[in-house]
């Protein structure tokens, strides 16, 4: 049990765990606190004093109330409890007092600073600022630092949180980040002038409470209340991070995280931060039809005519691209199999069994990575495949836990013991004796690199065997975030994609652009992006992209999330599902839904389990039957993190950081 402390609070009495501190105390009894450098998720510093409170019997002076624990303060002379006041004259003093010091030096550049009108600064100067300065010195400036393409700084505007220095250190695992000097030289600055080396650093932007980091994408885009605020689900990982995406007109001008302690806590990474741009470029607004050869524009009628003339009566497969929400799977599976064909998602030739939750998903949550006391990696970079749930996976370590990983090498932001890069390393740990491990927490995770060998169902089948010796849980850390959705619908074919593709006349490609797909059959290509697979294809018609039609999205724990529509497709782009309802009349084989939310039934009705949005179903845990792998070297799922699909190769942001990254892997050469 707690330690439970009464406490009174404003004239409230409440009561707390000791080990609270008065600010949290202070959230729980509903009154807000002022702060600048507090932050929680991260570890306290106490450098800024906003959020002074008095405590009365205590000593006469305001206490920082983010660095007092409750347990700390003294009961009143009769053992009454503690009492703390938050708006008294002494504490309303003091915060002027100190909001008047964060002033002396700060630049009044509101009109043109790009945090205006989401900036704490602003909002507490409104509320304990006073309206003239008696600093007639001159204002101090520094000198601003270059954190790379992704984080604009004006240092002038630094009150020294420190929050940006803590972040990147405690979650991002990166040190490069500092302070140097004392009192007046103190200034905040990368070490060396160093950028940034961490696929998570966009975060410091929201962070920061002040105009001193702000993003350079997005800088003199739009003022914040000029943009449309819509809440949905990101598809650049399979984590299925929660996060705002910000459009002003047709177009999305920026995407920010969203809190979900289950899933992305408030982080996300750069990759779903900066991928916007991607967005606008490279779109295929138009459906195109091969004619003589070349692929030329044709009306909508034509194309969708086009392509039922050359699906009737042949041998048709559907590709299900990384990209696709669930009910688009669902629909297609539907449209094809009612034509005698196949459909397939597993297009990077994973071995996922159909059919078995427990083995393509796992039966570990998200959240259960933060208790862990032991972690195996199988086949995945996690800091590359799920910058977010590596993050997550730093914090455990830094708890405690004990990380160890076969097949992965390289700086993962903790200290993990290889245990080889093979498949006789897996062997050696599914008998393994693991009287350590049972009884503790722990939990492995396989990655996709690990199952898209041609022996990836006995690699699975080993992590599986290893899990219940240890009685760990299992994780299977996915790359594409649609997949477990089109998993979870059975768009899957005996016999994986080889057996799919082999022999098929028509081969409809719903953004399977990761995918080759060699000369013979008809492809028709439906996507959002001029990528690899509209280049291959005979007929393109334009979808949606992510941001621009509502969806089901189930992430790589298996829980099923809801997407919202942002924006519109351009020009005469329209929503994957009315294509594919509009396809089916045109092939006399019309679907039996006229809305979106009536095929959300349809396929509800087949997959009950997608109607428990946002909550983790619990997996019966089926175990494979155990296989003896092959002898490989295990490789990864991701060569490039920053280009791993049709929105992230349009974008230049991505490009630009691809590109730094290749130059800090190439190692430097000493000069003769």
């Amino acid at each position: 049990m707690s330690d439970l402390k009464k406490i009174v609070i404003d004239g409230n009495e409440i009561e707390v765990d000791g080990a609270m501190t008065l600010i949290q105390a202070c959230e729980q009894a509903g009154i807000e606190v002022p702060r600048f450098c507090y932050h929680e998720r991260l570890s306290i510093a106490g450098n800024c004093r906003m959020c002074l409170v008095e405590v009365v019997g205590g000593p006469p002076k305001p206490a920082a109330s983010c660095a007092m624990q409750v347990k700390d303060l003294r009961p009143g002379p009769e053992g009454e409890p503690p009492v703390v006041k938050t708006n008294s004259p002494m504490v309303k003093k003091a915060r002027e007092g100190v909001m008047e010091f964060l002033l002396i030096n700060h630049p009044l550049d509101c009109p043109i600073c790009d945090q205006g009108g989401e900036c704490d600064l602003q909002d507490q100067a409104m509320a304990y600022g006073v309206d003239f300065s008696r600093y007639r010195e001159p204002k101090r400036a520094t000198e601003d630092l270059d954190l790379g393409p992704l984080v604009s700084t004006q240092m002038t505007r630094c009150i020294s949180c420190t929050r940006c220095v803590r972040f990147t250190t405690e979650v991002a695992g990166i040190h490069q980040m500092g302070q140097t000097g004392r009192g007046e030289d103190a200034e905040i600055t990368s070490y060396l002038n160093q950028t940034l080396d961490s696929n998570l650093q966009g975060n410091i932007i929201d962070l920061c409470p002040v105009g001193a980091l702000t993003s350079k994408p997005y800088a003199y885009q739009a003022r914040p209340w000029e943009l449309t605020k819509t809440e949905t689900i990101d598809v650049m990982d399979a984590l299925g991070s929660n996060v705002r995406v910000d459009s002003k007109g047709r177009e999305v001008m920026r995407i920010l995280p969203r809190n979900h302690d289950g899933v992305n806590e408030e982080w996300i990474s750069d990759k779903t931060r900066f991928v916007w741009d991607g967005l606008r470029r490279q779109r295929l607004d138009r459906p195109y039809v091969r004619r003589d050869g070349k692929l030329k524009p044709a009306t909508w009628p034509e194309a969708l005519s086009a392509a039922a003339e050359a699906m009737k009566g042949k041998k048709v497969t559907g590709l299900i691209g990384d990209l696709v929400s669930t009910e688009v799977a669902f629909s297609l599976k539907q449209l094809i199999e009612g034509q005698g064909g196949t459909v397939e998602c597993r297009v990077d030739g994973a071995k996922l069994p159909a059919g078995n939750r427990s083995a393509y998903v796992g039966n570990a949550a998200i959240e259960e990575i933060d208790s862990a006391e032991y972690i195996m990696l199988i086949g995945t970079n996690p800091r590359d495949e799920a910058p977010v749930l590596n993050a997550r996976i730093r914090k455990a370590w830094l708890k405690g836990a004990e990380v160890g990983a076969i097949g992965v090498s390289g700086d993962l932001t903790y200290e993990y013991s290889s245990m080889g890069d093979d498949r006789a390393a897996l062997l050696k740990l599914a008998d393994y004796d693991f009287g350590d491990v049972t009884g503790k927490n722990s939990i492995i995770i396989v990655g996709q690199g690990a199952l898209n060998e041609a022996d990836g169902e006995a690699v699975l089948s080993q992590a599986m065997k290893a899990a219940e010796r240890s009685n760990s849980k299992l994780l299977v850390l996915h790359t594409a975030a649609g997949r477990v959705g089109a998993m979870d619908v059975d768009a899957t074919t005996d016999g994986g994609m080889k057996a799919a593709t082999e022999g098929a006349e028509v081969i409809f490609n719903l953004g399977a652009d990761e995918v080759d797909i060699e000369a013979g059959p008809t492809v028709i290509y439906m996507g959002s992006h001029g990528d690899r697979g509209a280049h291959r294809a005979d007929i393109i018609l334009p979808g949606a992209a992510y941001t621009e039609e509502s969806g089901l999205f189930v992430n790589t724990e298996g829980r099923p999330q809801l997407a919202l529509r942002a924006s519109f497709p351009p020009g005469e782009g329209k929503e994957n599902w009315a294509i594919l309802r509009a396809l089916s009349a045109e092939m006399d084989a019309t679907q039996p839904w006229d809305t979106q939310a009536g095929l959300r039934r349809a396929m509800v009705e087949a997959v009950p389990h997608l109607a428990q949005v946002d909550t983790v179903p619990e997996n019966e845990w089926q175990p494979l039957e155990v296989k003896a792998p092959g002898k490989a070297t295990f490789k990864l799922a991701i060569a490039d993190h920053y280009l791993t699909n049709p929105i992230a190769r349009a974008s230049e942001v991505m490009a630009e950081l691809s590109a730094m990254a290749k130059a800090r892997r190439e190692t430097p050469v000493a000069a003769e």
